[in-house]
């Protein structure tokens, strides 16, 4: 079978997206363009990795070339939810990120998990040994609302324990801190910890 690469060359979309409620949450990274969308599957710490990355690169993009690049700070402007029905191609694995100096674009590449040992020469590769891929091309300004969304959508889930820092579910939390000990409803964290 040969390999799929879907390119995004001029995408109107490319986001991060969850389905399902926080604590059970799928991640997808989609891309649109031209009526087309495809969505792959990844895992929350590569979303928050990828965000983070590309907010460097931006950062080292700005301070090293004339280029224009959006700060840091701003309002998100799509924060619509993900295309329907979201139909992974692919389980994100190795993940590549780079900078075109002749267009002016970062691009994004997310290669399919593969069960031999993936080498890094096959980021931006068009080998037909190399695994499925979404490799798509952003404008800094595209690039910046990539950013600012998945922070959002990243710190959306269940609030961390003030404690432990370990997620609070709907039903409780036994905290490694507390010797496992459950707060009854209505008892604060703070009332159980000495002055």
């Amino acid at each position: 079978m040969s390999r799929a690469v879907h390119e995004f060359r001029d995408p109107t979309r490319f986001v991060v997206g969850t389905v399902g409620q926080p604590g059970e949450r799928v991640f997808f990274v989609q891309a649109t363009e031209s009526g087309r969308t495809i969505s792959v599957r990844c895992e929350k710490q590569q979303a928050q990795i990828l965000s983070e990355r590309m907010g460097d690169l931006l950062d080292e993009i700005a301070a090293k070339s004339d280029v224009p690049i959006p700060p840091a700070g701003g309002v998100v402007d799509d924060l619509d939810p993900l295309e329907m029905p979201v139909d992974a191609e692919f389980q994100v694995g190795t993940m590549g990120l780079g900078w075109d100096g002749e267009h002016s674009k970062i691009v994004v590449e997310l290669l399919a998990v593969d069960p031999s040992a993936t080498d890094e020469s096959v980021v931006l590769s068009d080998a037909e040994d190399a695994p499925d891929a979404l490799r798509v091309f952003l404008t800094p300004q595209r690039a910046r609302q990539f950013v600012l969304r998945s922070e959002k959508v990243v710190s959306a889930g269940r609030a961390p324990c003030p404690l432990c820092g370990e997620p609070i579910d709907t039903t409780g939390h036994l905290c490694v801190r507390l010797n496992g000990y459950l707060p009854r409803s209505g008892e604060a964290l703070t009332d159980l910890i000495d002055p």
